[in-house]
């Protein structure tokens, strides 16, 4: 039998039950038309959200002025976008250099809470421990310097580690630490971070007062590392 022929009675075996349930089928396409409408808009709004954070960000940090508040208010208008993760991380950044480090940690931490695998996590885990060690709360810092230390990217867990060296010296555990500046000074060589600790290092190889000729790295606490894009 030819194909044509078993192809026609297949459709005139199913015809029956096509009539018999259009309506329901009519009411399935339909269904399905305004599911891949409402896809499309939420895609198009999501996408010109998106855009318009994107600007408004922008044109805040090229601002001289821009205040800490005003990155956390893009950051609340356009939530669910990256600007607006970013947006977040900047103020908190903002309060930090400001010398507010407790508002500061809040915002890291508000960070981490509302996008624990966010892009700039490792950011914020850092920003809450170097604002905790501003604040003089070394063991807290310690501790958060060292989940700082869990991050994927190279130089937040390096900084991590070394702002963690850095509170083991003070705390007279000069062996750990010196342990931990030279680890950190051979995997960053040749940038401000490897600069640091080899500094550190070298002052804690030679068991002396630090010469009057050798300026010393400010003791001011590190601003967190920032990576907006």
């Amino acid at each position: 039998m030819p194909a044509q022929d078993d192809a026609n009675i297949f459709l005139l075996k199913l015809w029956p039950q096509i009539e018999a349930n259009k309506n329901r089928i009519v009411a399935g396409a339909v269904i399905a038309a305004i599911a891949i409408a409402a896809i499309w808009i939420f895609n198009q709004q999501r996408s010109q959200k998106e855009i318009a954070a994107g600007e408004a960000l922008t044109k805040l940090t090229l601002s001289q002025t821009a205040q800490p508040e005003a990155f956390l208010k893009i950051a609340t208008d356009y939530s669910g976008t990256a600007a607006g993760q970013r947006a977040l991380l900047q103020g908190a950044t903002a309060f930090f250099v400001a010398g507010k480090y407790a508002d500061a940690q809040t915002q890291f931490q508000k960070y981490l809470t509302d996008h624990p695998d966010g892009e700039f996590a490792g950011q914020a885990a850092l920003g809450v421990a170097a604002s905790l060690e501003a604040q003089g709360k070394t063991d807290d810092a310690a501790t958060a310097f060292q989940r700082a230390m869990n991050s994927s990217e190279p130089a937040i867990a390096s900084a991590a580690k070394l702002g963690l060296a850095k509170i083991l010296e003070a705390q007279g555990k000069y062996d750990i630490a010196q342990n931990d500046f030279e680890e950190v000074a051979r995997a960053n060589q040749n940038n401000s971070i490897g600069n640091d600790a080899m500094w550190h290092y070298m002052q804690l190889k030679n068991k002396m007062p630090v010469s009057k000729s050798v300026a010393a790295p400010a003791t001011a606490p590190a601003i967190p590392l920032q990576s907006v894009k």
